[in-house]
């Protein structure tokens, strides 16, 4: 079956996830990630992709942003991608694929999704066991809203203004909201729907998505009627 477009519309916020080829290291030095850091700088501005959020990991990276255009987010993408390879490869003397394939998208309903998605991102070192907290872990956005540096690759979405009338007030409200969690439901919610494409969201927003692009947002169910038979059909893709 032919492979569907990347679900990309403007003015909405999408959760982006890069892998490295067989889960290798995509980072090898601190000059590795800050050389990352610096291609989505320079591209999310010349591409127009406000960056809300960001973690790089050891084998992977995420995004949260929203593209002015839709065409903006994959040529961000695609010109971090071709560039930081370049580098890689140039600087550790090896040759071949970095990336796992293409990058996984999706759109996120802003009012439920968009902080949790930022949490989420927040706590994977802690998940992972790299930091203790998420403000120990210096390769992501944390620190931005924490209060702990200024981050110009940041632009914060206008949901978390919403936090607090003052920077510490934003700052503690933030912080409290990853030491609260994310909940198991989410997590899986929000890590499927990436690695899926499918778009994450109320009935309403998937509804409203879908008058936007011929391109589905949402997977269909098969049309056969549940039996003896086909009850166990497609199982494997959830």
């Amino acid at each position: 079956m032919a492979r569907l477009p990347r679900l990309t519309l403007p003015g909405y916020p999408h959760h982006v996830i890069q892998r490295g080829n067989n889960r290798q290291p995509i980072f090898r030095s601190a000059a590795d990630y800050g050389h990352l850091l610096g291609l989505l700088y320079d591209n999310s501005r010349k591409f127009e992709v406000a960056v809300h959020s960001y973690v790089l990991m050891g084998n992977h990276f995420h995004l949260l942003v929203t593209p002015e255009t839709d065409t903006g987010l994959p040529g961000m993408m695609q010109a971090v991608g071709r560039s930081y390879v370049r580098y890689f490869n140039d600087l550790h003397e090896r040759s071949g694929t970095l990336w796992e394939g293409r990058y996984r998208s999706t759109l996120i309903q802003t009012d439920r999704y968009l902080l949790a998605c930022m949490a989420y991102m927040d706590l994977n070192p802690v998940r992972a066991g790299l930091a203790a907290e998420a403000g120990d872990y210096p390769w992501s956005s944390y620190g931005h809203y924490g209060g702990l540096r200024s981050d110009r690759l940041v632009t914060p979405h206008s949901l978390y203004w919403t936090l607090g009338n003052t920077p510490f007030a934003r700052e503690a409200a933030y912080a409290e909201l990853v030491r609260a969690g994310v909940s198991v439901p989410q997590q899986d919610a929000l890590t499927r729907s990436v690695l899926s494409g499918w778009a994450l969201g109320e009935p309403d927003f998937v509804a409203d998505l879908q008058k936007q692009t011929a391109r589905r947002v949402q997977k269909m169910r098969g049309g056969r009627p549940i039996n003896s038979s086909t009850k166990d059909v497609g199982k494997k893709d959830i």
